[in-house]
């Protein structure tokens, strides 16, 4: 099969590498706009509300319908331009903040308002990711896959450091008003780095000729093709698990902070850019490094660490402990992705990247939204009033998270953190999944067979 790329007989625009890195800049700019108005949308619905469910309710909205549309996103990713679909993608998570906007000038938005924005920004963002990592095949050798995970990482940590910090010093001169603006110019930003740079099409494979169909066939194409490879798909059950257990816990880290220090946003703030930190740090070394030789072993000892310090950090009741851990925490997430996404990018032709990586995305995340739902009720209907003070939890779990506001949430926090760390290192029990890198062939390395 053939392994050639498509280059860039135009010599207009960048390609390669080069291409890439101003892509990447672009959403950096991006991701610290939209990590403010996450965090001054959260600050706006606690003080309107004072409850975990309307914080974790405007992610279900928005995760849910990328769930629901992701096999036909991927279907249509592989047969449309890929930079087509990243610009119009980005164009649709701005439109949703435009309006927003509209609606906050005119003193008229409700919380209602950001379920039904994020639902309509969540359905294009189902085409981001598998556009985004199959538009990253065709750009850079494979050689590369884990050091440019890497940065994107590194991008996402860095965004989380940045966009706490400004969000929080703005919000009390320029409000939510300013700081969705701001998102608006940096969306408009990572626009035009796409538009400005090549990205190839990538080569037909006699796997992406056997793959074509109708596009239902196509949309579901995706399935048959993981489940036809045990490794792949032992792969993300690890992340269904640990994905439904990180969502409860961070869907519930805004309203604990708050909750424990009186609605100290600055606290929050804090905590959230010493994450960022974490993930800056761990995705510098992971750039520099390219990661571990044996890629499956980042994804599991990552998400075994990630659950021992999300464990401690439901155990901590004071400010530079919650930060220490959230930063160690932290370090442990470019670590899975990079080398969850170098695994992917090695073993699947590129030219059905689109419609693979959509059902992986959906099998990883199917989970994410019924954590969405429980992380509300569960802290505000059971775990919080059983550990007020003379609460039916207080007197066994009060010596070690201590009583009162915030309490049931961090006890949530530990238990999930326990069981993530435990779905780590049960993995190392499955062969299919700790030898996936030596069962299955890369893609440039041998003919797979698709999956009929």
């Amino acid at each position: 099969m053939t392994t050639e790329k498509p280059v860039n007989t135009t010599n207009q625009r960048p390609a390669g590498m080069r291409a890439f890195t101003i892509v990447w800049f672009g959403q950096f700019i991006s991701l610290i706009g939209t990590g403010m108005t996450q965090f001054a949308v959260a600050l706006w619905a606690w003080q309107l509300t004072g409850q975990a469910t309307a914080l974790a309710l405007v992610s279900f909205f928005t995760f849910g319908p990328m769930v629901l549309v992701s096999p036909l996103a991927g279907a249509l990713v592989d047969r449309l331009d890929r930079k087509l679909v990243m610009m119009l993608s980005d164009l649709a998570a701005g439109l949703s903040t435009i309006i927003l906007f509209a609606l906050l000038l005119a003193d008229h938005l409700e919380i209602w308002h950001l379920y039904a924005a994020g639902a309509f920004a969540g359905t294009f963002q189902a085409f981001q990711f598998p556009a985004y990592s199959a538009a990253v095949t065709t750009m850079i050798p494979k050689a590369q896959y884990g050091r440019a995970q890497a940065m994107l990482g590194l991008a996402e940590s860095a965004a989380r450091i940045f966009a706490p910090i400004a969000a929080s010093a703005l919000f009390a001169f320029i409000d939510l008003r300013g700081i969705m603006l701001i998102d608006i110019i940096t969306f408009c930003f990572a626009i035009l780095t796409l538009w400005f740079v090549y990205i190839p099409t990538p080569s037909r494979t006699e796997t992406g000729a056997a793959a074509q169909g109708s596009l239902l066939q196509e949309s579901l194409y995706g399935f048959r093709y993981i489940l036809a490879r045990p490794s792949l798909f032992g792969l993300q059950l690890v992340f269904l698990f640990g994905n439904w257990l990180a969502t409860i816990a961070f869907e519930l880290l805004p309203p604990m902070l708050l909750a424990r220090t009186g609605g100290n946003e600055l606290a929050l703030g804090s905590v959230q850019s010493a994450m960022g930190i974490g993930g800056v740090v761990s995705g510098m070394v992971l750039t520099a490094w390219g990661g571990p030789r044996r890629r499956v072993n980042g994804v599991l000892i990552g998400w075994t660490i990630s659950g021992f310090f999300m464990l401690l950090l439901g155990l901590a009741q004071v400010l530079p402990l919650w930060m220490l851990f959230g930063f160690a925490m932290l370090t442990s997430f470019p670590l899975v992705n990079a080398s969850n996404q170098a695994i992917w990018q090695a073993k699947v032709a590129p030219d059905v990247q689109g419609r693979v990586f959509a059902i992986r995305a959906l099998i990883a995340q199917a989970t994410t939204p019924i954590g969405m739902l429980l992380a509300g009720p569960l802290a505000d209907v059971v775990f919080e009033p059983a550990m007020q003070p003379g609460g039916a939890l207080a007197g066994t779990f009060g010596p070690y998270v201590g009583t009162g506001p915030g309490a049931g949430m961090a006890l949530i926090f530990i238990a999930c953190g326990f069981c993530t760390a435990l779905v780590g290192l049960s993995a190392y029990r499955f062969r299919a999944i700790r030898e996936v890198e030596d069962i299955l062939p890369d893609h440039d390395l041998a003919v797979e067979p698709a999956p009929v």
